[in-house]
């Protein structure tokens, strides 16, 4: 690996925008660090474990998510980069090409793949779990938990889809675009806390993340020329959202609240977002003087080939090491007291080199095939099927990340949208879509092939 790493750090073009790269690494990194931070997990008296929040048990610690709640960014430079793909296929493709399907595989491709060995592996070790009748204490918690992360997944496959659409509308109307979003947004909340309008909350999943995407395609054209303004008006506003507002002060959910922040998202969160996507634009020049340097960019290079391998499997590492501890009959003190966070650092170190042996494992899946340019017209009719396959697996890792991997056969159940879903539903789904998502955007007519990353 370290060969291919300096090899391809080496031959990064003249004009990539290294930044970019740093910050997806960063985003993904810092949500890995804070979720393993705030799981305060407990064994009572009757031996029964339990996963609870440290920002709970110390509600003076939820102000720390305005600067670890940093998922907004990796959906800006999400933005970013799908801005910069699919301008890149449009200008290839032939007449009658379709370059949606082909641009969705070529997105889609390395998170997908991870994505489903992860709910493959899992999905099959809650089965043996459940027909050898076995469970109880950490592992029926663990069952339920590894699959939350994948809400991200399924934002983010909505966010690929959306891209030409909304790329389009940035280019006819740029600021505007961004503007309407945020106007949407911001009608919903008033719509939901001010009328009392059912359900209407869960169009924020759409608005709010899509408007910080949009904020990708400004950055994209060089149109983020004041982040200092952006950076203030966020966190002015999120402040007096807060403070005014039916809005919570932590940016991730909460147990037991009414309002989150988080699910479904609000308003609040949207300026939340943009208050990190200036902060982190003004970094930008001292950041990108430190990524000249060669060896750190060989290590933003490698820990980019990993990042979402790492993140799938982190709180399975997370979790692995707590049971280690219970097995091994290590006293878990209680969450917050000086012996708790004595362990901190000890209990973070065995995550990371737990992760570090589930990377290595599986971190093969990650690796980025051949895609080829859109070319020829037998193609054209591959578009409808891609956008379905990525409807199917947006549904299938939204109803995984809700109902988790406990009681597979049992016919647990939540409500994604308007569809009732179980784990097994949830799988199939996904599954059926990502073969959808790689048939679509693999034409067969001749092309020039290239690796995408």
């Amino acid at each position: 690996m370290g060969s291919s790493v300096r090899e391809l750090a080496e031959k990064t073009p003249t004009g990539r925008d290294r930044y970019i790269d740093l910050l997806r690494v960063a985003s993904l990194g810092t949500v890995v660090v804070g979720h393993w931070l705030m799981a305060a997990v407990t064994v009572g008296d009757d031996g029964r474990t339990e996963v609870g929040n440290l920002l709970a048990v110390v509600p003076e610690l939820q102000l720390l998510t305005w600067v670890l709640q940093i998922m907004p960014v990796f959906f800006f430079v999400g933005g970013f980069s799908h801005a910069l793909s699919y301008r890149s296929l449009s200008r290839k493709a032939e007449a009658g090409a379709s370059v949606y399907s082909v641009f969705l595989r070529a997105r889609l491709q390395r998170l997908l793949r991870p994505t489903m060995v992860f709910i493959g592996v899992w999905g099959l070790a809650a089965l043996v779990v459940q027909l050898l009748g076995q469970g109880g204490a950490l592992l029926d918690v663990t069952l339920r938990l590894v699959a939350q992360p994948l809400w991200f997944i399924g934002i983010y496959l909505a966010m690929v889809a959306f891209t030409p659409l909304l790329l389009g509308l940035h280019e006819r109307y740029g600021w505007g675009a961004f503007g309407g979003l945020v106007l949407a947004a911001g009608a919903v909340d008033v719509a939901r806390f001010a009328f009392g309008v059912p359900y209407v909350e869960f169009l924020n999943f759409a608005f709010v993340w899509l408007a910080v995407h949009q904020l990708g395609f400004l950055r994209a054209d060089g149109r983020l020329r004041m982040p200092a303004a952006l950076a203030v008006t966020g966190l002015a506003g999120a402040a007096a959202l807060v403070a005014f507002g039916p809005y919570p002060l932590s940016m991730v959910g909460m147990p037991g609240e009414r309002v989150s922040n988080m699910a479904p998202p609000t308003f609040a969160l949207l300026c939340h977002g943009m208050w990190l996507v200036g902060a982190v634009e003004l970094l930008r020049g001292p950041a990108v003087r430190w990524l000249a340097r060669p060896r750190v960019w060989r290590g933003v290079v490698a820990a980019n080939g990993v990042s979402m391998t790492a993140f799938l499997w982190h709180l399975t590492a997370m979790l692995g090491v707590y049971g280690a501890l219970i097995a091994a009959d290590v006293r878990l003190p209680e969450p917050a007291t000086a012996q708790w966070w004595t362990q901190v650092p000890l209990r973070m170190a065995a995550a990371v080199v737990v992760t570090g042996l589930l990377v290595a494992a599986f971190r093969r899946f990650e690796k980025p095939g051949a895609v080829r340019e859109p070319g020829g017209t037998s193609g054209a009719a591959s578009g409808p099927a891609a956008a379905v396959g990525v409807v199917l697996c947006l549904f299938g890792v939204l109803g995984l990340s809700m109902v988790g991997f406990g009681g597979l056969l049992e016919g647990r159940t939540a409500m994604v949208v308007a569809v009732r879903m179980t784990a097994p539903v949830a799988v199939g789904m996904a599954l059926a879509g990502w073969l959808l998502v790689e048939r679509a955007g693999s034409p067969s007519l001749p092309g020039s092939a290239r690796r995408t990353g």
